[in-house]
């Protein structure tokens, strides 16, 4: 018993140990990452992918999959550097529409029982296709307040570390800790259970699917003050990025079993491995490689700590 627990802990514990296992070789070769523009630099764009891998996961909790985060995220930056400078209520209100939107979408898929594979993947082309409309080529700007809150540098820790940590902190206590979380996380783990107690299975699904129309907002915002300007490929490796950190996290596919803290180390874990290959001029294809090597190397250890647990 005692070593099915120990197991099970380290299990629990993979998404830390992942991340020090790519840490660790990353300070032996480049000391000076320690520093605070060191970090600065290597994590630069992990504010954005965190947020990404936070609105996938809201997806994941209700056993479905987003393959329209990356083109979403992309949207919204293209909208912050066009009608959000040009018309900010316009813009605004378009933002909103879009949350609005996912959370419309989550309710057709409970509604009508249509697989969230099929229904995400025909709106990552509607997604794409309004980005191409509202900007035909790579461009615009973003707006100077979004810039001004994304280049604030936060004293002694550089600002991705604290802002990730900050995410991590909020999404935690509200989708794990809080009443109302662990109500719409039933949907997923239960949803026969709460149908039997009277709680609304779209309700919570369509209340899940805003929320990852939020970070996904969030997420493309972030973007856009980091990179100053956008287009439609900006975020497209974020679909795939973002449910790799949530399964890296310890998040299934199955019974709502998430982890918001372990999803936001997984996001950091595959941002730091993709940041220090770019550092070392390494070719984009081996920095996705890579990604890929720890995910599949840390799903082998859990299935091996799982067998473990059940003898």
């Amino acid at each position: 018993m005692s070593l099915a627990i120990t197991q099970g802990r380290l299990r629990a514990a993979l998404p830390a140990i992942s991340l020090v296992a790519v840490l660790v070789p990353i300070l032996v070769m480049q000391p000076a990452v320690m520093s605070y523009f060191g970090s600065n630099l290597l994590l630069n764009l992990a504010v954005p992918i965190v947020l990404a891998t936070l609105a996938q996961l809201a997806i994941i909790t209700v056993n479905d999959l987003d393959l329209s985060i990356g083109p979403f995220v992309s949207l919204v930056a293209c909208i912050g550097a066009t009608l959000l400078v040009k018309q900010p209520w316009l813009g605004a209100l378009a933002l909103v529409g879009c949350v609005l939107a996912y959370a419309a979408v989550g309710a057709l898929i409970e509604l009508r029982q249509i697989p969230s594979i099929v229904v995400t993947l025909g709106l990552s082309f509607i997604w794409s296709g309004l980005v191409i409309v509202l900007l035909p080529s790579p461009g615009g700007t973003s707006p100077t307040w979004l810039g001004a809150v994304m280049s604030y540098q936060t004293p002694f820790i550089a600002a991705p570390i604290v802002w990730s940590v900050v995410i991590a902190i909020v999404g935690h206590l509200l989708l794990m800790r809080s009443s109302a979380g662990v109500r719409v996380r039933g949907s997923g783990g239960n949803p026969r259970a709460m149908r039997r107690f009277g709680w609304s299975l779209v309700r919570s699904k369509a209340t899940l699917y805003g929320v990852a129309g939020v970070f996904g907002v969030l997420s493309g915002l972030s973007l856009l003050g980091l990179t100053t300007s956008a287009d439609a490929k900006l975020a497209l490796r974020y679909t795939l990025l973002s449910i790799a950190a949530v399964i890296l996290g310890g998040g299934e596919f199955i019974g709502g079993r998430v982890s918001v803290i372990g999803a936001v180390l997984g996001a950091i874990t595959l941002t730091l491995a993709a940041s220090f290959l770019a550092f070392l001029n390494i070719s984009a294809d081996w920095q996705v490689g890579m990604q890929g090597a720890i995910l599949i190397v840390v799903l082998s250890l859990r299935v091996l700590l799982q067998r473990g647990e059940r003898r």
